[in-house]
């Protein structure tokens, strides 16, 4: 530690920590631009110039080390002379157009040119002019005269992202930011660098002259996308959504949240809403009443019921719905006698667990890890925020392993880091590379191997960097979880986890994969799963939050099964599967509905709705229980999400039992794969209904190449 003074305060900080660190222990604010707490030091903006007694001019804080017996002064007619100097030069060339300016409100420059400006400018020549650039459909950078060069994005995108899609071109006078010759800004993290631009030269394009600041209110909600369970902020006017933002948790988003997370919000205001129930007669779309809609799928039921047995009637509920929507959901199937009910849609493996399956360790380790082997897995499109934890793990030394196929890995740079040993197979041969490594870690350690492999030179390259270094883990990702043999492949990793020490665990695909387990919402005894549901063996099919022509395995085969049930009924945000449905039910997106998600590490967050249900529009919870309630089903009295959430088990706490959250897996290993079975993985803005409707994001080029991929009929 080392004793150093700031404005008179005498404090202990850790030796290698700059002023500014010392400054914020302090609670002193020292302005700032280029330096931000989860970037690398620039020094370039020098607006946090201070005076440190003995030393010949001011030092910039972010960039000078504390030393024994330190003296600071961040407020004295030195330091507040040369943070003014500093000003005084940033703003020779910034254009005067704050009332038209887009980040007005909550613009950093803005802010500090209050304090630390003149009244009156000294330059009197022509302002530099900088052209503006079309980046891509998510960022605006038509105002590129108002950069400060404080190269915050340019470092985002090289630290945090991977990728430097941005840089700085020229000096001095004719510096700018801009992408190499003109091309777009694809990071799937890139709305990230519009928040962390203190001018307002990055805005959003969605968003951009829609509101002012000011003019918004603020609300918290949880992200129903992936299983990172990303914190957010969700500005609203006029009880509409007009901007979603991070919000800072360092145990599981840090200040970060994905471009789905922030752009998603389009869809919500689209046309394609659903904003009143509807019944098809005589092939024709008609609207309807709540108390009609909700009869006519109540008589239905109770006809197919006594005509064809309760095992005729099946739900299939999306992952992305909320844990008491899940809940009631089984409820209702259970209360009418079906087990038919999964949540499991794109899954080819449907062999039951006593445990829930989960990451196998917290979010926040992901940062720190030695050694990781990623099995099956788009890691970088299919969970953004944690490949930028295993990113920052990578960059502080971390062996990064990868057992995947083509389409998952497609190049060795596709996840914007480097990956230290690949096996790179078809989908059907991943038990096999397992095995390899499982014998090579055997041959090392002098024991059996659990399944008959050879230790090629790549597979003892794996199996070394997994028994070196602490901590490590082994993570099995979409592909790997919906795989034909996804039981083979757990029981090997756990074989390799236990020979090692590494963790095992799911990244888990969807917001609520983890709480649909909890839930139980998955067919028990003679129940079928989803696969069998979607076969055409059932008479009346209830979907909850889902479109199994794009959400499933079955894929468009979906659609000839399902026309061929007597009954399906569609609970749906949006016009959904109205080619096959006969009663479609306007239920609420997250936005709209108090609720509950659990992520991927079984960290349980609640959530409010922040706007109201639009239109005739109702949760999702409170459609299910007046469903139950005129299907005369008893123990359906709930006045509250709060009410549901109590008859759930382990969801008292913040976080799932550790006694519930267990990867087991249990039978045979299976080597050999179906010849050509390829799972079922969604690309990134595709993955649920909300991602697919945002008009921004399907004009990304990742949404491009996806339908692109898609049209070739690969």
């Amino acid at each position: 530690m080392v004793e150093i003074e700031i404005d008179g305060q005498k404090m202990e900080v850790l030796e290698g920590s700059t002023v500014m660190h010392a400054a914020e222990k302090a609670g002193t604010y020292i302005p700032h631009f280029c330096y931000h707490k989860k970037l690398s030091i620039a020094a370039n903006c020098r607006m946090c110039l201070v005076d440190v007694e003995k030393a010949p001019k001011p030092m910039p804080a972010c960039a000078t080390p504390v030393t024994q017996g330190m003296v600071v002064h961040t407020k004295n007619d030195k330091a507040i002379k040369a943070q003014k100097g500093v000003m005084e030069f940033l703003l020779i060339n910034h254009p005067l157009d704050c009332p038209v300016c887009d980040q007005g409100g909550e613009c950093q420059l803005q802010d500090l040119a209050v304090g630390y400006g003149a009244g009156e400018s000294r330059y009197a020549e022509e302002k530099r002019i900088v052209f503006h650039k079309d980046v891509g459909p998510l960022i605006s950078m038509q105002e590129m005269s108002r950069c400060i060069h404080c190269t915050r994005c340019v470092r985002f995108g090289q630290e945090m992202a991977g990728v430097m899609e941005l840089g700085m071109s020229h000096r001095g006078e004719h510096a700018e930011i801009e992408t190499f010759v003109g091309m777009s800004v694809d990071s799937e993290l890139s709305g990230n660098m519009i928040d962390l631009c203190p001018v307002g030269a990055l805005t959003s394009k969605p968003f951009r002259y829609s509101a002012r600041t000011w003019e918004l209110s603020r609300r918290k909600s949880v992200s129903p996308h992936d299983s990172t369970g990303t914190n957010l902020i969700v500005q609203v006017k006029n009880n509409k959504v007009m901007r979603v933002l991070p919000l800072e948790n360092e145990a599981i988003n840090e200040c970060w949240i994905a471009d789905r997370d922030r752009f998603s919000y389009e869809a919500l205001n689209t046309d394609d809403r659903l904003l009143s129930p509807m019944l098809k007669q005589g092939g024709e779309w008609k609207t309807v009443d709540w108390q009609t809609a909700l009869e006519y799928v109540a008589n239905g039921l109770k006809q197919i019921k006594s005509e064809y047995g309760a095992e005729s009637i099946g739900t299939l509920a999306s992952p992305h719905s909320t844990l008491e929507e899940l809940h009631l959901a089984a409820s209702l199937m259970r209360g009418l006698g079906s087990e038919n009910i999964d949540y499991r849609l794109r899954n080819a493996d449907f062999s039951s667990s006593p445990s829930i399956r989960w990451l196998g360790t917290s979010i926040a380790s992901l940062s720190q890890l030695q050694s990781v082997l990623v099995v099956g897995s788009n890691l970088r499109k299919d969970h953004p925020l944690f490949a930028l934890r295993i990113r920052q793990s990578v960059r502080n030394g971390c062996a990064l392993s990868a057992i995947n196929s083509v389409a998952e890995l497609a190049s060795a740079d596709a996840w914007a880091m480097p990956i230290a040993n690949t096996m790179l197979t078809s989908a059907e041969d991943w038990m096999q590379a397992l095995a390899d490594v499982a014998t090579a870690i055997a041959a090392e350690k002098a024991i059996s191997a659990p399944a008959s492999g050879q230790a090629s030179d790549k597979a003892k390259e794996i199996a070394l960097s997994l028994l070196c270094g602490e901590p490590k883990a082994i993570l099995l990702g979409n592909a790997a979880a919906h795989h034909a043999n996804a039981s083979s492949l757990l029981m090997l990793a756990n074989w390799i986890g236990e020979q090692t020490g590494a963790t095992v665990g799911y990244l888990t695909e969807a917001a609520n994969t983890v709480g649909a387990q909890l839930a139980n919402a998955m067919p028990g005894g003679s129940g079928l799963n989803a696969g069998q549901m979607l076969d055409g063996k059932l008479k009346a099919v209830i979907l909850l939050n889902n479109e199994p022509e794009f959400d499933s395995a079955a894929g468009t085969k979906a659609k000839a099964s399902l026309n061929s049930a007597q009954m399906v009924v569609t609970l749906n945000a949006f016009k959904a599967n109205m080619s096959f449905s006969d009663v479609l039910l306007p239920i609420a997106p997250f936005t709209e509905t108090p609720g509950t998600f659990v992520n991927a590490e079984g960290r349980v967050q609640s959530f409010h709705a922040v706007v109201k249900p639009l239109a005739e529009t109702r949760p999702a919870w409170k459609v299910l229980r007046v469903l139950a309630n005129l299907l005369g089903l008893p123990s359906f009295d709930f006045e509250s999400t709060q009410d549901v959430l109590k008859k759930i088990s382990d969801v008292n706490e913040s976080q799932v039992p550790a006694n519930r959250l267990i990867n087991a897996s249990r039978g045979e290993i299976v080597l050999s794969g179906a010849a050509g079975s390829v799972p079922a993985v969604a690309s990134i803005y595709q993955l649920d209904g909300l991602v697919r409707r945002a008009t921004s994001l399907q004009l990304t080029n990742d949404a491009r190449q996806a339908a692109a991929f898609e049209g070739t009929g690969a």
